[in-house]
């Protein structure tokens, strides 16, 4: 090949070279849940680049991409309670980056917003809100120990970054403190037995003390109207009379029976001597055959 055929491919093969880096180096792409930041000579643009194809100065900007979606993070964070007891608590939080501050937060915070932002304030609001309770009040109210945390958290961050939730996943005590309360909830139990006994023991002593005044109240109303209608007695006595005449015999201690028990009292009578019968004898049965034995 002669060398002006060389020099024609070198340029050929140049000229690609410089198109393929200038598409390469002239375009963008921002994916999917990503912001894209414009950075070109160490000056950033204050609008953000959205998600799709693109074209830039080439070699002279750069095309940062920020997440705007929600993201999920751990955080260890130890406390001390109201009772100067030691308190390590497991967080997960969920926080993300709103489009407005994508921009904002690149410039002023360095590194990543969760490091530089999110964790700082998410500590110090579970501390303030730990130093108000006492250990025991924490692990009874963890609830309300991440809700108190969350509104203190999102008011120090302020709208740079959206915090969705908080959530305590472990609250780890000292071995002596987990003794101490646990020896005191057992207590807190025995107490409340020994309370719903008494409780149990009064409420049959006052059932008991209204029967009685029941009881009480309706024998004055009986007497009282007894008293006003008499005859209501001899109705009763009537009533309730099976036939039986009674008969009270005695003295001044007198005793009352009826005729069947005072002719059982006096037993059989007797005849006196010599005396007849009143009444004709029977007659008497007339004598039966007598009985052969078969033999």
């Amino acid at each position: 090949m002669s060398p002006q055929g060389i020099a024609r491919v070198i340029g050929v093969g140049l000229l690609l070279f410089s198109a393929i880096v200038m598409a390469t180096s002239g375009t963008f792409v921002v994916k999917p849940g990503y912001r894209g930041i414009e950075v070109a000579l160490g000056r950033v643009s204050q609008d953000f680049k959205p998600e799709g194809f693109g074209l830039k100065a080439p070699f002279v900007t750069e095309i940062i991409p920020v997440s705007v979606r929600q993201q999920t993070a751990e955080e260890l964070a130890e406390c001390y309670s109201s009772d100067l007891q030691q308190i390590r608590v497991d967080l997960r939080l969920l926080y993300r980056i709103p489009e407005a501050s994508v921009v904002k937060l690149f410039q002023d915070y360095d590194g990543n917003p969760f490091e530089s932002l999110v964790a700082p304030r998410v500590q110090e609001a579970l501390k303030e809100v730990a130093a108000m309770q006492s250990a025991e009040l924490i692990v009874k109210n963890r609830e309300q120990i991440k809700t108190r945390s969350l509104e203190i958290a999102r008011r120090k961050i302020g709208s740079l970054v959206v915090l969705e939730d908080i959530v305590i996943q472990n609250i780890a005590l000292t071995r002596e403190l987990e003794h101490a309360i646990e020896a005191k909830m057992v207590q807190e139990q025995e107490a409340s037995k020994s309370k719903y006994f008494q409780q149990r023991v009064q409420i049959e002593a006052d059932t008991a003390v209204i029967r009685a005044k029941g009881e009480a109240e309706s024998i004055l109303i009986r007497g009282e109207a007894l008293r006003k209608n008499p005859a209501f007695v001899d109705l009763q006595i009537v009533d309730r009379w099976d036939g039986i005449a009674p008969l009270v015999i005695g003295g001044k201690d007198q005793i009352l029976l009826n005729l069947q028990d005072l002719e059982r009292l006096k037993g059989p009578k007797t005849e006196p001597s010599g005396s007849r019968p009143t009444t004709p004898a029977p007659a008497s049965a007339p004598a039966s055959a007598p009985r052969t034995n078969k033999r």
